[in-house]
């Protein structure tokens, strides 16, 4: 009964935080994906570029969302292949995602709010320039290196897009066969 009395609490808002990482894991693929990534190398990155793009924000109206948050939603949407709608639920259902986006607690509001509307995360989207998309992928690129997960040899990067089945000869298809056939 105790146990009931005390997830009411929880339920209703006005319980304890629950501590996100209690409910994920070590061995979770999300976790281990997620402390592999350089976040505070891409959130400075993502937040000079916007400083410099963008007029600063009004103190008035609702807390903006922080860009970890943003950005894990991204990055976690096309390793999924989910949409904006289904990533967006996901943040408010799943533990393992709260834990990629960096969020540390968790409570149950009182009001089933969206926490990220899907529209949220297209403005996002829409505001990463080329520039800033190069960057970000030097920074992957870069901790990926340093902590030994590719060889400089290895890494290639080829964001040109293409459609499936087609037969595109690259920079990277001509170094790989160049590299296979001496």
């Amino acid at each position: 009964m105790r146990l009931v009395r005390y997830l009411q609490h929880w339920l209703g808002g006005a319980g304890p935080r629950l501590s996100v990482a209690d409910f994920v894991p070590d061995t979770h693929p999300m976790r281990q994906w997620a402390d592999a990534f350089p976040w505070a190398a891409l959130v400075a990155a993502v937040e000079h570029s916007f400083a410099t793009r963008f007029p600063p924000r009004s103190p008035r109206g609702r807390a903006p969302i922080p860009i970890r948050v943003l950005l894990a939603l991204e990055l976690l949407k096309h390793e999924a292949g989910a949409s904006d709608e289904d990533i967006c639920y996901r943040l408010r259902t799943d533990f393992a995602v709260m834990y990629t986006c960096g969020l540390q607690e968790y409570q149950a509001p009182r009001s089933q709010e969206h926490f990220v509307l899907p529209e949220t995360l297209c403005e996002f989207r829409g505001r990463i320039d080329e520039v800033l998309m190069d960057e970000l992928i030097a920074i992957q690129a870069a901790a990926a290196m340093e902590a030994g997960l590719v060889s400089p040899a290895h890494l290639v990067v080829d964001t040109f897009p293409c459609e499936q089945g087609s037969q595109r000869v690259t920079d990277a298809t001509t170094l790989y066969k160049a590299q296979k056939n001496p």
